[in-house]
């Protein structure tokens, strides 16, 4: 082989290489978020979600609110209330009357653990850094997450963190499709005074609801 040849090819696999790279400073930032997250007791966020297709001319947008405690976490999100308590996944859709009890699978993308909710981006990801943005007084820091994987159906993550904070205030996923997913922090609290019984179901109040347990 001609040796510039060579050269230029193996100029070419180094590139390449450090683009397969996370920046290190977006590493950094990264890591500082996932270090706050683990460091609160429990955690409670009210935000907006939003799906979009602009292509499908598809735009919806909810409330939605979740309490995290270690493994143990309560969501609302779409008219129903999911919790789960260390063991059992409990899904609670007043408009159906009914209750879905599940065994919590961790390789079933709806059996996702709320730790990784929130810490979902330690691993899968490549990071960028985008840069700094001023919004009403505040300063937030633009983090791109690239997938390792270019099979998954995600083209791209990016979130918005608080640089005072080192919390997510934003996050947007955009898929493949068109289509993306838009989730905005309204209101976020730690280490708040939190009664057990919230991560728990009490069958008693659904008497009147279908149980469909799945085994």
């Amino acid at each position: 082989m001609n040796k510039s040849i060579y050269l230029f090819i193996c100029f070419l696999a180094f590139t390449l290489t450090l683009q397969a790279q996370s920046d290190p400073k977006a590493t950094e930032i990264v890591n500082q978020v996932l270090q706050k997250v683990r460091s609160y007791d429990n955690i409670k966020v009210d935000f907006k979600y939003t799906l979009e297709n602009k292509k499908e001319n598809i735009s919806q947008s909810t409330r939605g609110e979740l309490q995290v405690k270690n493994e143990l976490y309560r969501l609302k999100l779409m008219g129903a209330t999911r919790i789960f308590d260390g063991e059992k996944l409990y899904t609670i859709v007043p408009a159906d009357e009914e209750v879905t009890i599940s065994d919590y699978d961790e390789n079933d993308e709806d059996g996702i653990s709320p730790s990784q909710m929130l810490t979902f981006f330690e691993e899968g990801y490549l990071y960028k850094w985008l840069g700094e943005k001023n919004h009403d007084g505040r300063v937030f820091q633009e983090i791109k997450l690239i997938p390792k994987n270019a099979k998954t159906e995600v083209e791209n993550i990016i979130l918005y963190i608080d640089k005072q904070t080192s919390n997510i205030y934003k996050l947007i996923q955009k898929l493949k499709n068109n289509t993306q997913t838009i989730v905005e922090v309204n209101d976020f609290k730690t280490d708040q005074q939190i009664p057990k019984k919230l991560f728990q179901f009490n069958k008693k109040k659904y008497s009147n609801y279908y149980i469909n347990t799945i085994r």
